[in-house]
């Protein structure tokens, strides 16, 4: 169970039922602002609710490590809650740049999740270990996944325009390039055959 996660959905769910005033309701119903929250907790409920019962549990997270991952969960929870419920414009227009981000949030949810079945049926079944991932974009780079993840709150923060989504959305780039890079040196130390054509997160550059 991703528990360190779940506050990323617990605090906007628990915000919006419990908490909001009648004048939060009415900003975070306005269109644009119900399309962006729905991104939000789309992702989340699928990551928390959904995802954790796909896989085969691993091995468990360090406390500290699990500390830092939930108290970021919950900052970020709060913060993207909070620019959405109180201060997020009303009657925003849907313009081009709205809904390019969108499309790139749809593009980059749809890669996370088709590249995350992949693993876990090359990983599910009778089959031990490793073996060099096949199919979608693992034929150009070693981290669809974590791509498909990067694109997905970027398109985020382009629809939302504000300063904590654009904060998200660099954060998530500062923390899975790293370990993309790091499964990748991994990936050509374990196999001998891996192709060498692949990058490790965006294809044909890195």
């Amino acid at each position: 169970m991703q528990t360190q996660e779940i506050l990323s959905l617990a605090i906007p769910v628990v915000w919006l039922a419990a908490f909001a005033t009648q004048e939060q309701r009415a900003r975070v119903s306005d269109p644009v602002n119900a399309v962006l929250m729905a991104m939000f907790l789309v992702h989340y409920i699928h990551r928390d609710l959904i995802y954790p019962f796909r896989i085969v549990p691993g091995k468990g997270t360090p406390l500290a490590v699990w500390s830092m991952a939930a108290g970021f969960c919950a900052y970020n929870g709060y913060l993207q809650t909070r620019y959405l419920l109180e201060e997020a414009a009303m009657g925003r227009a849907i313009s081009p740049t709205f809904l390019l981000g969108a499309a790139l949030w749809a593009l980059g949810w749809g890669i996370n999740l088709h590249s995350d079945t992949v693993l876990i049926r090359q990983r599910g079944g009778r089959r031990k270990g490793y073996s060099i991932p096949q199919g979608g974009l693992f034929a150009l780079v070693s981290a669809a996944n974590y791509f498909g993840e990067v694109v997905e709150w970027l398109g985020w923060a382009l629809a939302c325009r504000s300063l904590p989504a654009t904060a998200f959305a660099l954060f998530t780039i500062a923390n899975l390039v790293p370990r993309a890079l790091h499964h990748h040196a991994w990936y050509h130390k374990t196999f001998k055959t891996y192709p060498k054509q692949r990058r490790a997160i965006i294809p044909f550059l890195l």
